[in-house]
């Protein structure tokens, strides 16, 4: 059974009083691997969604996001805020399965209008805030030579530059593999020079892995220790 038929068949198993569903994911786009799994997003017209689960269909591993229009929409704005949202991704480029209503067609049109608008703009304050935290990861860096913590102080600053700079570049966010696809575009070439600096702690040298990195706050302002303050919470 190929994806889309069993994505089908799964939400008609599943939900078959749903309005739409859309089939997102690597599945649906040339990066498919050997271990892609079924996203797909379900809308009905209320209980039990929102919910999400994963399950096995007709040999594929399947995330189910099971949704109401409401929830949808409200999922899709408190993910705006964070400037990353898998939901509205999987909308904006998935493939429609099925639209009974059209429900589905109305929100994959402003699925694709949000993603093309792109995120809210980042704070002065987050990107301090990053900042900050990526001037106290060199330092441990500097300091340390046990390499059980070099792996994981070295491993943090990759993840955390590669964030710095799709904020500093005004992209989308993205975890794991998402990171690095979005940072292909947002950033040619910082990538390969993560990797490389990465590998060179592993075997070492952290001199480049700090001139990348030093490479990414310079665009946000340079690194930051002294004067940095934030208010607690009451």
């Amino acid at each position: 059974m190929d994806a889309i038929e069993a994505a089908r068949a799964v939400v008609d198993e599943q939900h078959p009083e749903a309005r739409a569903a859309f089939l997102g994911g690597s599945v649906v786009t040339g990066r498919r691997t050997a271990t892609s799994d079924l996203d797909i997003v379900v809308l009905l017209h209320g209980a039990p969604a929102p919910y999400r689960a994963s399950l096995q269909y007709a040999g594929w591993p399947v995330e189910m996001f099971v949704h109401t229009e409401a929830t949808w929409h409200a999922y899709v704005e408190r993910e705006l805020r964070k400037r990353r949202s898998p939901l509205l991704w999987m909308c904006a480029d998935g493939l429609l399965l099925f639209d009974t209503d059209g429900l589905g067609a109305r929100l994959a049109a402003q699925a694709r209008k949000l993603t093309a608008a792109g995120p809210p703009p980042v704070s002065s304050e987050e990107i301090d805030d990053r900042r900050y935290a990526i001037t106290d990861l060199l330092d441990d860096l500097a300091g340390s030579h046990d390499q059980s913590e070099l792996l994981f102080i070295a491993t943090e600053l990759v993840r955390r530059a590669g964030e710095l700079a799709l904020a500093v570049g005004g992209s989308w966010g993205g975890g794991g593999k998402w990171l690095a696809r979005r940072l292909e575009t947002t950033a040619p070439g910082l990538n390969t020079r993560l990797h490389h600096g990465l590998q060179e702690v592993l075997s070492g040298t952290v001199e480049p892995l700090v001139a990348v990195v030093d490479d990414v706050l310079s665009q946000a302002g340079g690194r930051l220790w002294v004067g940095y303050k934030r208010a607690g919470a009451p």
